[in-house]
């Protein structure tokens, strides 16, 4: 059988020619000026085995990457009841409507939509100043990545922060239900710096080994989360991970999975590995185009599946 390396090597060179097609997120100006044809892709192996393609070790933004991070520091801190202020059904809108909302009542309908993001980042931020709660964020970050060089993008962040006119009336509309409790503008600089953190695509699979390892990173033995709370978190990303495209991927690559505009996707592969890819062209629901079939040529590579 190929090693680890040559498989990756094959499926990403078999998609070169999806390297061009798409659009960066040019609605933030940070984003709009990253090269668009980067393309990077790194497996990290349960066993601690690591694989690399191209611009594997370079930073991006992982944008809503993040709220994979997000939901499992909300779970270890509420445990249940972060359920009862944010749902976990498909959403079939785009990550930033406002539509179910209002029949919803201000209950977000699953963790990856903005909407959701930013009650669970109200619930974070409970008996906390904005700073605060941002480091704890990057510090588990850092934890699950076993890399305390992480960091957040400033620039990203301001940049984000000044046009997040949407975010911004998605708070306000959910505090008209009472679904948000502190400062709006509070929320929107906590959300906007944990969206701004820059992570390579090496780190980005090393942080989220844990969930390929029922909640407990497997090389430094770390209890992350319960093996209820992991498996609970890779359905969601499953069903949710890539907004209103979630089940087209889940179709295509199978694989538990979250994506963000700032081109990156993770996939976990139960028992097995963690993979990040990097593409900035994303497709019209915002998932990286040239990500989404690198991961689609590696499955089909490995025969790797949930079973």
């Amino acid at each position: 059988m190929p090693s680890l390396q040559a498989q990756l090597n094959l499926a990403c060179q078999s998609i070169q020619h999806a390297i061009g097609v798409g659009k960066v997120a040019d609605y933030i100006p940070a984003l709009a000026r990253v090269p668009a044809d980067k393309f990077g892709a790194a497996i990290v192996t349960v066993s601690g085995e690591k694989a690399f393609f191209g611009d594997a070790r370079e930073p991006f933004s992982i944008q809503s990457i993040s709220k994979v991070f997000a939901i499992t520091a909300a779970l270890n801190r509420f445990e249940q009841q972060i359920w009862e202020r944010v749902g976990h059904e498909p959403s079939g809108n785009a990550f930033n409507s406002i539509v179910q909302l209002e029949k919803e009542h201000g209950i977000p309908r699953n963790p990856f939509i903005n909407a959701r993001a930013l009650v669970v980042t109200d619930a974070l931020l409970e008996g906390q100043t904005t700073t605060d709660c941002s480091n704890q964020m990057l510090e588990l970050v850092q934890l699950l990545a076993d890399d305390d060089t992480i960091a957040v993008d400033n620039e990203v962040a301001q940049s984000e922060r000044d046009t997040s006119h949407r975010n911004a009336g998605l708070a306000h509309f959910m505090r008209s239900f009472g679904r948000i409790e502190n400062s709006i503008s509070d929320v929107l600089d906590v959300y906007c710096r944990q969206c701004a953190i820059a992570m390579s695509c090496e780190q980005l699979a090393r942080s989220t080994l844990y969930l390929a390892n029922n909640g407990t990173d497997p090389i430094t033995e770390t209890h992350i989360v319960n093996e209820e709370r992991g498996r609970r978190i890779n359905a969601m990303m499953m069903l949710c991970g890539h907004y209103d495209a979630s089940g087209d991927f889940a179709h295509r690559v199978g694989l538990p999975g979250k994506s963000g505009v700032g081109g990156g996707i993770v996939v976990v592969v139960p028992d097995v590995a963690a993979v990040a890819v990097w593409a900035p062209r994303l497709n019209a629901n915002g998932n990286s185009h040239a990500g989404t079939a690198a991961l689609e040529a590696l499955v089909r590579a490995t025969k790797w599946n949930v079973l």
